[in-house]
């Protein structure tokens, strides 16, 4: 993963006009597993806006001034347009706790991923689910919202979580992407909720549309969908190969095990996160009958 980059080049809370529709807000909370923070998207250049992703509210490692101060500069962006829906891609801390204060704000409905509260014993504290995510309303796939003079269409794409929606925006071909597909790295899936059969299919399906650009929650927008999309799956595929090599030539491997063999360089601090999305491929070879577990090693099946 690149390292987090300038932050001059990436500014805090400052609304920038992406296309006529679109305005990115930067959430002050960089990490090496949020790059340089949660991006919050505006949509709507009229009378109305939606608001995608309002970010983190309230966390352990983003200070309460710098909460407000996010919540302050998503309503200094909306301006004197009217919020008509909170929209969240999924339920990761990182993304829909601010939610609530957005729309104790704005009295905007909270629209969009079905809530999920579980435990997760994944690496990473930003990414607990957010337990008190409460929508008005649940999208499914294909379902629609809209204001003045934009469309948000609703696209699933469980896998990274699996509440996860991405959205189109109907009248210019933007797609947001969440943390399903990201401009700086690949997602962390991670088991039990993460999926990684589940991923691949909506990487998929996301290849199969024919989106303009993407516009992630972390990282650069992505100009190039179809190839970028094609280089994750067969991102994907190679680690898959990765794991059945290292048990068809050098026998049964703990998961740690993988991680060394496979990820060489990476930070150690994204070392956990590497061994969740290595148990999902293996997760996902298991259910294949490719391989098994006995005494949290990993070996071939047969």
């Amino acid at each position: 993963m690149p390292p987090i980059p300038d932050r001059s080049e990436w500014p805090v809370g400052r609304a920038e006009q992406l296309e006529p529709l679109v305005r990115r807000v930067l959430a002050p909370n960089p990490s090496p597993y949020t790059f340089t923070g949660t991006q919050t998207y505006i949509v709507g250049a009229g009378s109305d806006v939606a608001v995608i992703d309002p970010g983190p509210y309230g966390m352990d490692h983003v200070a309460g001034s710098e909460s407000q101060g996010h919540l302050e500069a998503i309503l200094a962006a909306v301006g004197d347009a009217k919020v008509i829906a909170i929209v969240c891609t999924h339920t990761h801390r990182d993304h829909s706790p601010a939610s609530r204060p957005l729309q104790a704000a704005t009295g905007a409905p909270i629209i969009g991923c079905a809530a999920l509260a579980m435990d997760d014993d994944g690496p990473r504290a930003d990414a607990a689910f957010d337990a008190d995510y409460a929508p008005d309303r649940v999208l499914a796939d294909g379902e629609r919202i809209a204001g003045d003079g934009w469309t948000l269409e609703a696209v699933a794409t469980p896998g990274h979580t699996s509440n996860h929606l991405c959205y189109s925006v109907v009248e210019s071909g933007a797609l947001f992407t969440g943390d399903h597909v990201m401009g700086w790295s690949t997602s962390v899936v991670s088991p039990p909720d993460g999926d990684m059969a589940a991923y691949m299919a909506s990487l998929q399906k996301l290849h199969d549309r024919e989106d303009r650009v993407l516009y992630p929650a972390h990282g650069p927008q992505i100009d190039n969908p179809r190839q970028l999309v094609r280089g994750m799956l067969g991102h994907r595929r190679q680690r898959e190969r990765q794991i059945l090599r290292l048990l068809e030539d050098g026998g049964p491997h703990a998961i740690g095990e993988f991680v060394s063999a496979m990820y060489r360089g990476l930070d150690a601090r994204l070392h956990g996160a590497a061994g969740r999305s290595v148990l999902a491929h293996l997760i996902d070879l298991e259910r294949q009958g490719r391989v098994r577990m006995a005494d949290e090693r990993w070996m071939m099946a047969s």
